[in-house]
């Protein structure tokens, strides 16, 4: 039931934050009156054609995914930090005990990481440590540059939101002007899209598309910072460094209050199958 509580408490805080966001500036008059058709549309609309215009179609499904799993509990990449470590510390007992031929036999049935395996396959290839780095830090990098595009996608939709707001308030000043005099339906109308479409760029801008891309770079950190990590643990092993020297080298990569210590998992059933004497 715990578990459960807590994952919904993320999401209905964000809510709860939207929420809270427009009805600061809607409270105010009543919600009616900030609700209008023609100047969503023309924010809404033109941010989305200037996107499919700018960038790739799949880069800006991507960027719409984001906004979408702003309702959504995803799991940190960083909640995974002291699993990869083990792993690769296991990793360090068979190549002490079996060699390469060891660890190929033993990685090939429990990687389903694509860098971390592609590191593997470096390491079982008898590359030296510092051309595993070298090219696992460029996997790293390019990887990190391929997910980042819908971050720029979303702060381009930021960017053009508020000016097609003014597009809309130019609009609804000529429908206004045009009407002047005769029609005050239509004198009603464009006052309304001219007043209310600057106001939906910015709150399109500000309370949608720069969160998403806000939480999708910080998800994308923490994974680039991830793969840093694995980096360097595959380099080690590659040097067949002892599993204690590794502990103590991927230790730097996390808090001093979480560093994992290896004594406490010495007596595990993996350890003792391949640990021998450092």
């Amino acid at each position: 039931m715990r578990k459960l509580q807590l994952q919904f408490k993320r999401p209905l805080l964000l809510v709860a934050g939207i929420a809270g966001g427009v009805a600061v500036v809607t409270m105010a008059l009543g919600y009616g009156a900030f609700l209008n058709l023609e100047g969503l549309l023309i924010v809404v609309g033109g941010s989305i054609a200037n996107a499919f215009l700018s960038y790739q179609r799949q880069d800006v499904t991507r960027a719409f995914d984001t906004i979408r799993d702003m309702l959504k509990k995803t799991e940190s990449a960083m909640q995974h930090l002291h699993l990869d470590i083990m792993q690769m510390i296991m990793w360090s007992y068979v190549v002490q005990q079996k060699d390469l031929v060891g660890l190929e036999k033993e990685s090939a049935r429990k990687t389903h990481d694509p860098l971390m395996r592609y590191g593997l396959d470096l390491v079982l290839s008898g590359y030296t440590a510092d051309n595993v780095r070298m090219m696992m830090h460029t996997a790293a990098e390019a990887e990190f540059e391929r997910r980042c595009t819908p971050v720029t996608v979303l702060r381009n939709m930021a960017a053009t939101a508020p000016a097609f707001g003014m597009v809309g308030t130019l609009v609804g000043m000529v429908v206004l002007l045009k009407n002047a005099g005769s029609d005050l339906a239509g004198i009603e109308g464009g006052l309304g899209v001219a007043m209310l479409s600057t106001l939906y760029g910015i709150l399109v801008a500000r309370l949608i598309c720069l969160p998403a891309a806000d939480k999708l770079l910080q998800r994308e950190e923490k994974l680039h910072f991830r793969h840093y990590m694995i980096s360097e643990g595959l380099a080690m092993l590659a040097e067949k460094k002892r599993p204690f020297f590794m502990q103590d080298r991927l230790n730097s990569f996390l808090e001093p209050s979480k560093h994992l210590d290896l004594s406490d998992y010495m007596h595990s059933a993996f350890v003792k199958r391949y640990a021998v004497a450092a």
